[in-house]
C-alpha cells in the first residue's frame, strides 16, 4: 500500500503540533533531524519497512503513539 510512510508522518506532525503552526515546522526539523524528510515522501512514495521501523523509533522518541 503507497502512502503508508506519508501517512505516519503525517500523523506524527499532527498529533504532536495539535495545529499549531510553529510546532508543525519545529517537528518537521527534529524528524529531520532523526534522518526522516517529511518533504521527500508522498502519497505516492513506497512503502518501505526498514523507513517505517525508523519513523516508528521517531514517533516513540517524540512520545507519539501511532
Amino acid at each position: 500500500m503507497a502512502g503508508r510512510l506519508k501517512s505516519l508522518i503525517d500523523l506524527i506532525i499532527e498529533q504532536r503540533a495539535r495545529g499549531e503552526p510553529l510546532l508543525m515546522e519545529t517537528t518537521k526539523a527534529k524528524l529531520i533531524f532523526k534522518g526522516i524528510n517529511p518533504a521527500a515522501f508522498t502519497s505516492m512514495s513506497p512503502d518501505d519497512p526498514r523507513i517505517e521501523e525508523k519513523i516508528r523509533a521517531a514517533a516513540a522518541e517524540l512520545g507519539v503513539l501511532i
